[in-house]
C-alpha cells in the first residue's frame, strides 16, 4: 500500500525554516530582502536545467517529475505479513497443488509476488524461475537508477553553477572598482548564487537522491524474499522450513515481536483448554 511520505517535506520545510531563523535572527525581517536576488536564481536554476538537458535525453528528463513524486511516497512493507503469505501458499499447495494456488492470487495485490506463482503453477523449474525474477530484479535495479541519477546530477551541477554566477558577480564587482559604494552590493550578488545552489544541493537534491536509493534497496530487498518465497513454495518445502528460512530476513526486533506474539497465542489456547 502507497502513502504519503510526509518526512520528505517536513525536512525540507524544517530545513528552509532554518535557514530563514539564521537570517531574521541577525537582520531581522528586513534583512530578507537582502537574501533574494532574481538575477542570481535565474543563473542557477537556467545554468541547471540547461546542464541537466545536456547530460540527458528527452525521455530521461521527463522521468524526472515522475521519479521526485516518489520521495514523497512510502510503501508499507510488512515483511511478517510476507513470510505469512507464503506459509499460506506453501500450505495449500502441499495439501492441494500449484494448481489451487489461481484462487489465492485474487487477494493478492503485488504484480512480482503474482507473477512467481504463476510461473511455479506452469511448472517451470525453480532454477529458471530464479533466473527469470532474478532478471526482473536486475532491470528494476536499473530502472531506479536511472531515474534517480538526473536528481544526483542536480546535486553535483547545483553548487557548480552557484559557483558560477558568483564569479560572474566577482567579474562585474572588479570592473567598478572606481566606485567604492557599489563594491559591497555586489559582493552580495555575488554570493548570493553560491548560496542558492549550495542550498538547493545540500538540502533538496542530495537527500532526494538519498532517500531515492534507499527506497530503491528497500524494494530489492523485499523482492528478494519474494523470490525465496516462491521457489520454497513451487520445490513443496515445508510451510515450517520456508517459514525458518524466510524468518532469517527479519531484523531482530520484528523477530522478538513474533516470538511473543506466539507465546500470547499459546498462553491464548492453553487459557482456552483450561
Amino acid at each position: 500500500m502507497t502513502k504519503k511520505d510526509l518526512l520528505t517535506p517536513i525536512g525540507i520545510t524544517i530545513g528552509f525554516a532554518m535557514v530563514m531563523f539564521g537570517i531574521m535572527s541577525n537582520a531581522g525581517f528586513g534583512g530578507v530582502a537582502s537574501f533574494i536576488q532574481i538575477s542570481s536564481i535565474v543563473i542557477v536554476l537556467g545554468g541547471l536545467a540547461a546542464a541537466l538537458l545536456v547530460n540527458f535525453n528527452m525521455s530521461e528528463v521527463k522521468l524526472t517529475f515522475r521519479v521526485t513524486k516518489e520521495a514523497f511516497k512510502k510503501t508499507d512493507m510488512n515483511l511478517r505479513e510476507l513470510i505469512s503469505l507464503f506459509v499460506r501458499l506453501s500450505e495449500r499447495a502441499r495439501r492441494e497443488g500449484l494448481l489451487a494456488l489461481e484462487a489465492e492470487l485474487e487477494e493478492v495485490e503485488d504484480p512480482f509476488i503474482k507473477k512467481g506463482i504463476l510461473l511455479a503453477i506452469d511448472g517451470i523449474e525453480p532454477e529458471v524461475i530464479n533466473d527469470i525474477m532474478k532478471a526482473e530484479l536486475a532491470a528494476v535495479e536499473e530502472r531506479h537508477q536511472r531515474g534517480r541519477a538526473i536528481i544526483e546530477k542536480a546535486g553535483e551541477y547545483a553548487p557548480a553553477w552557484g559557483m558560477i554566477g558568483t564569479l560572474i558577480g566577482l567579474v562585474l564587482m572588479l570592473s567598478s572598482l572606481s566606485t567604492p559604494e557599489t563594491l559591497g552590493p555586489k559582493m552580495a550578488v555575488a554570493l548570493l548564487t553560491t548560496f542558492y545552489g549550495t542550498l538547493l544541493a545540500n538540502l533538496v537534491f542530495i537527500p532526494m537522491a538519498s532517500k531515492l536509493e534507499n527506497k530503491t534497496d528497500q524494494e530489492i530487498f523485499m523482492k528478494q524474499i519474494i523470490i525465496e518465497g516462491v521457489i520454497g513454495v513451487q520445490s513443496g518445502q515445508n510451510p515450517k522450513i520456508l517459514e525458518e528460512k524466510l524468518s532469517a530476513f527479519l531484523s531482530e526486533d520484528d523477530k522478538k515481536l513474533a516470538e511473543r506474539e506466539e507465546q500470547e497465542e499459546l498462553l491464548g489456547e492453553t487459557a482456552n483448554e483450561a
